[in-house]
């Protein structure tokens, strides 16, 4: 139970500092970014309780945020998509999943595609809601929030293909 936690501590310090020194520099084309730290959320066992992981996100966006100058918009975003997690998981995943259970491309495919899909899809609905405050550029916006969508979405099942290759070679 302990490792579980440190293993949680270690991916919540690596995914902020690779979102704030790697990824936030990171823009295709002047409109895609990815948010890979969002996939602290995604990756939380099943079982975990709602307060906790609402709590979490919303610490998880918070110190994003510090590190980059954005008043609130991550901490508002991720808190949403912590909101939503729960009601997320009930719909993309059976009921026969354990409470430690981790949701992963590789033991529930579609599931995890659908499930980060919709995760990604909230999470920079709020950002780019919030960012912006008016649709004076729509075209621009969707343009931006698409391609960051599309992106993220990508970057985050590689990471999750990669994390399991690398930890089930270790068992």
């Amino acid at each position: 139970m302990k490792l579980d936690y440190l293993y949680e501590v270690l991916l919540f310090a690596i995914l902020i500092v690779l979102q704030v020194l790697v990824f936030n520099q990171i823009s295709i084309f002047g409109f895609a970014t990815p948010f890979l730290y969002i996939y602290f959320l995604l990756k939380l066992p099943v079982g975990r309780n709602l307060f906790y992981v609402i709590g979490i996100g919303f610490l998880l966006g918070f110190i994003i945020d510090i590190f980059l100058n954005t008043p609130g918009i991550n901490a508002a975003a991720t808190t949403t998509v912590a909101a939503f997690r729960h009601l997320l998981l009930r719909l993309f995943f059976t009921k026969d999943e354990t409470e430690e259970y981790i949701p992963s491309i590789y033991t529930t495919p579609a599931a995890f595609i659908k499930y980060a899909l919709v995760a990604v899809i909230i999470h920079l609905t709020v950002i780019y809601s919030l960012e912006s405050l008016s649709l004076f550029n729509l075209e621009i916006l969707l343009i931006r929030w698409a391609s960051s969508v599309v992106l993220t979405v990508i970057v985050l099942l590689g990471l999750d293909a990669f994390m399991y290759k690398t930890f089930s070679a270790n068992e």
